[in-house]
């Protein structure tokens, strides 16, 4: 059995699903730029609830209660984005490590070396991105390539991340993403028949990690009516010092402030800003620290942001988005599956 806490912080007011989420921007005096300092004060925690998580697919918790219960719609609603800590069985969490690990193994940097950084504005979005959408591609740290395209550290050390149809294409993140878990904690939130988008695999390398610069999911994943969900799981312990997660409960109802647009016929790709709105303030952002086996799931409109991983140690995660299949998806989104079609949990 793995033990299991599902937990948020304190927020704003609730907001019901479906309700348009662009009502005017937090009061904020930052600039919105992409580099955040890290809040220096630990955030209060609200209270915590264990559940263990049987092999028949049972979940009660200590006092009877099911995850459920616990990781209700209401909460997530109020903070915009839920922890589920233990969620997932050590086995599971190693047979997607060890997949991982063989794609970085098969892997040619000699034929690929695209590069993965946030800092350009996503112009730096090539074919071999684009080709991702339907494919299991690696791309590589900005810091592991030096000034003429060569590596400068061993590849297991130099890839970013690993996507986009890990679930598709890989046996083992098909049957991770086919647990009954997730379909039960989408089930709760609302989602009546979700269908998965993409995956990925994120390594946040030690000492180069790149920082992933505040953003909203919706941005660069838009649906009709804005229901796509991100579902992270923690491969490895993320805490402050190797590049956690860092989040603006109840920032989900702040306005959606960029727009990344595709023209698929050229393959090229826009980011456009929608909102002024700044991003949040160090006193408005929240670290999200777990240890290994953690779910966080998040909206597509929660502000959220990661620093650079200057630490000895790696922090691994793997990355889902899902969406509502009734909700139709925006042919400008640079994701398109035309050719894998619908995958289900």
């Amino acid at each position: 059995m793995v033990r299991s806490e599902c937990r948020s912080q304190d927020s704003s007011p609730r907001r019901t699903a479906g309700q348009d989420r662009s009502i005017g921007p937090a009061k904020s005096d930052q600039s919105g730029s992409p580099a955040q300092h890290l809040p220096a004060v630990q955030p209060p925690r609200a209270a915590v609830v264990s559940a263990t998580f049987p092999p028949d697919g049972r979940r009660e918790t200590a006092i009877g209660k099911s995850t459920a219960e616990l990781c209700d719609r209401e909460r997530f609603e109020r903070d915009g984005y839920l922890v589920l800590e233990g969620a997932f069985e050590a086995g599971a969490i190693e047979s997607i490590r060890a997949a991982a690990a063989r794609i970085v193994d098969a892997f040619d940097p000699s034929r690929h070396r695209s590069v993965f950084s946030t800092k350009d504005r996503d112009r730096g979005r090539d074919r071999y991105f684009m080709e991702s959408a339907e494919a299991v591609h690696c791309f590589l740290e900005e810091e592991a390539v030096d000034a003429d395209g060569g590596l400068v550290r061993p590849k297991e050390l130099a890839i970013n991340k690993i996507g986009h149809a890990l679930h598709d294409r890989v046996p083992e993140f098909r049957a991770f993403c086919r647990q009954p878990i997730l379909k039960e904690v989408l089930a709760r939130l609302g989602y009546a028949d979700p269908v998965l988008w993409q995956t990925m695999y994120i390594f946040k390398q030690p000492r180069i990690g790149g920082e992933v610069r505040w953003h909203q999911d919706a941005s660069y994943l838009a649906t009709e009516s804005a229901t796509v969900v991100g579902l992270w799981v923690a491969v490895e312990d993320a805490r402050r010092d190797n590049g956690c997660l860092w989040v603006q409960p109840g920032g989900q109802r702040s306005p959606l402030r960029e727009i990344y647009r595709v023209d698929h016929a050229t393959l090229e790709g826009r980011l456009t800003t929608l909102s002024a709105a700044p991003w949040p303030r160090e006193d408005q952002a929240v670290a999200v620290e777990v240890p290994s086996g953690s779910l966080v799931v998040f909206s597509d409109h929660l502000p959220h942001y990661s620093s650079p991983n200057r630490s000895e140690r790696s922090r691994q995660a793997f990355t889902m988005h899902f969406a509502e299949a009734a909700s139709a998806w925006s042919a400008d989104n640079w994701l398109q599956r035309p050719r894998l079609g619908a995958f289900r949990p």
